[in-house]
């Protein structure tokens, strides 16, 4: 079984992610875990607590919602659950990967781009799991993917071959060419990279990562990959 978890506000990107994820699964059974965020009701009284976690949906998130359950009701071998979590912290969120078993996580543009501490509290802490994650664009273009470009990272400890072979045991992407990282000098990269994707019709990135130190920063840096528009798998580095 193949389990995922997207982190969400029920934006309509939540949609393709959900398309995406029944896409991932092929033809095998798998859950998909919509897990909405909220800090801890700062409060002493209990039932203030109890009145402050319920929570309410506005109109387009229920249509969101509901069009999601749409999705899953015609769809036999997935099922769908909406996971209400108060507070965070890494030893959490790393039991909700463990308990659920999840194997992608799947993050929504609109999900990066939320403004909350919390939110941007749960994408840092995603980055720091040993689960591959799915960044998907602020356009999603198309839910299934096949041809990719690896972006080498210089320091990174494993060769294309390793990618690869865990592409193959996990999905069915097929690397299709490579660069080596291009953060530092975007435009010189860009017609290149261009040109490439062109090619051979490249419509995913595969890239590696190690954890981080959670730090929180006044602006957002905007990666050259988002520039690209193409969704990113990004490998934890233990893992490929």
């Amino acid at each position: 079984m193949k389990n995922f978890l997207i982190p969400t506000t029920l934006e309509q990107d939540t949609i393709s992610a959900v398309k995406s994820a029944v896409n991932q699964a092929k033809n095998t059974n798998c859950e998909i875990i919509l897990m909405m965020v909220s800090d801890t009701p700062d409060t002493f009284s209990s039932s203030q607590f109890l009145r402050e976690m319920k929570t309410s949906l506005t109109t387009s998130q229920e249509e969101v919602l509901e069009t999601c359950r749409y999705i899953i009701a015609h769809t036999d071998n997935c099922k769908i659950k909406v996971h209400n979590q108060y507070g965070l912290s890494a030893p959490i969120f790393k039991g909700i990967i463990d308990a659920f078993a999840i194997k992608l996580v799947i993050l929504t543009h609109s999900y990066k781009q939320e403004t909350k501490r919390i939110h941007q509290y749960a994408v840092k802490l995603a980055g720091n799991q040993k689960c591959p994650i799915l960044h998907l664009g602020a356009e999603s273009l198309k839910n299934d993917f096949n041809k990719a470009l690896y972006i080498e990272n210089a320091r990174a400890s494993m060769h294309v071959k390793d990618v690869q072979q865990f592409l193959s045991k996990n999905f069915s992407y097929e690397i299709v060419s490579q660069t080596a990282n291009f953060d530092d000098n975007y435009e010189q990269f860009a017609p290149y990279l261009s040109e490439a994707i062109s090619k051979y019709d490249i419509d995913l990135l595969v890239e590696t990562r190690k954890g981080e130190k959670i730090k929180f920063k006044k602006t957002k840096k905007e990666n050259s990959t988002d520039k690209l528009g193409l969704p990113v798998l990004s490998l934890y580095e233990e893992l490929a």
